[in-house]
């Protein structure tokens, strides 16, 4: 068995992503490669951060007492975690549970596929106003499928022009499901809708992080 930092581990709905609106249990691991400028779970990677450690084998049992199916396995960034293989493989093999892992898009994907076939990664495309580009592993988007998502998160038009550009050169939007997501207080919902009906983005969703509307923005555990 392998140990885990989980700094929350808590029930509420998708927030994001193409199971928005959803009960899951959120798995959330200390740590994390990026330092995204808009990042709304900074403390969470601090090294001080308040955590529990945990094997592979009482995770996956506090998901199945829950009662709750799906699992959204997010950061900080897991995927660069120690022994993050052992997790994945024990909760993707469980027939009463279904895995989205969530990651900031500079991990490659790839290693995690054969260990882990049913699961589906909602990746992130760190546009330019996020000042973590560079980071971004590109070969990710030959790897992903129907059961994936990309996510980019965007602060302004130039950041969906960038977007739009990524998605056609890598034809995304028929390959996977493709979401356009709000930075939280730094662009207008309609700005992007907008923004999609001016450059036919037929297959591209906008969404807006629910869980900010439903509790307060800062709150953890939601």
């Amino acid at each position: 068995m392998a140990d885990f930092q989980v700094v929350e581990l808590f029930e509420s709905i998708n927030g994001e992503g193409r199971f928005a609106g959803e009960l899951a249990n959120f798995v959330r691991l200390k740590g994390c490669n990026l330092r995204c400028n808009y990042c709304d779970t900074a403390w969470a990677y601090d090294d001080d951060a308040d955590c529990v450690v945990m094997t592979e084998e009482e995770i996956c049992r506090k998901l199945l007492d829950s009662g709750i199916y799906r699992v959204t396995l997010t950061g900080g960034e897991p995927l660069f975690r120690e022994n993050i293989a052992v997790l994945l493989e024990r909760i993707d093999r469980e027939e009463g549970l279904a895995l989205e892992v969530e990651t900031n898009g500079s991990v490659p994907i790839a290693p995690f596929r054969e260990i882990a076939p049913k699961t589906s990664f909602t990746l992130d495309y760190k546009l330019p106003g996020s000042g973590m580009e560079q980071q971004m592993c590109l070969e990710n988007f030959e790897q992903v499928s129907p059961q994936d998502t990309v996510k980019f998160v965007v602060s302004d038009r130039s950041d969906m022009e960038k977007a739009t550009e990524i998605i056609r050169r890598y034809e995304l939007d028929k390959k996977c499901t493709v979401i356009f997501s709000a930075v939280f207080d730094r662009i207008e919902p309609v700005d992007m809708v907008t923004f999609l009906q001016e450059n036919k983005l037929n297959h591209v969703r906008v969404q807006l992080q629910l869980h900010k509307f439903i509790w307060d923005p800062q709150k953890r555990g939601v």
